[in-house]
């Protein structure tokens, strides 16, 4: 019988990042901890060392083996395409710093895997990882998208240990 994979899954953002922990074991999934840091729209480099540090310590008090975070979709405002790759760097980096790897999807692929089309919004998705994961109440926007990541992940990781290519 094998053990639980936790899993953490990340939304970055230059003025709230989402994070979730998860638990997975076989088809189950358990709620372990979720939330976001909120940045604010203060000095950019204090905002990247939040997130560097709480992710960081999040990451040595929950312990996860597997890590996640969306890609950077297409903006057609510049300076804020810059500021959310700024985030994502913060997020990376603090992930690797602690030793796990760190697996990126599109927003597309994380809405295939959870809502089984990648054209879902926001609501599909809120309602979705919150049966897929057990909640009592919906979660916060940025809350749901990190959960999303880190179940999009828990189904990539059994696709490959399964043999399945996606």
């Amino acid at each position: 019988m094998s053990l639980p994979v936790r899993i953490l899954g990340v939304d970055p953002g230059s003025v709230r990042t989402g994070f979730a922990i998860i638990d997975f074991h076989g088809q189950q999934f358990t709620h372990v901890h979720s939330g976001h840091l909120a940045l604010g729209r203060g000095d950019m480099a204090q905002r990247l060392a939040r997130i560097f540090q709480g992710l960081n310590d999040m990451i040595e008090q929950y312990q996860p083996q597997a890590a996640a975070v969306e890609t950077v979709f297409v903006q057609k405002n510049v300076a804020s395409a810059i500021k959310l790759g700024q985030a994502r760097g913060a997020a990376i980096a603090a992930i690797a710093c602690q030793q796990l790897s760190v697996a990126e999807y599109p927003p597309a692929t994380v809405k295939q895997a959870i809502v089984g089309g990648g054209r879902a919004d926001k609501q599909q998705i809120n309602f979705m990882v919150q049966r897929l994961v057990a909640l009592r109440e919906a979660p916060q926007e940025d809350q749901a998208d990190a959960l999303a990541i880190a179940v999009c992940h828990a189904f990539h990781m059994r696709s490959q240990r399964r043999g399945i290519a996606r």
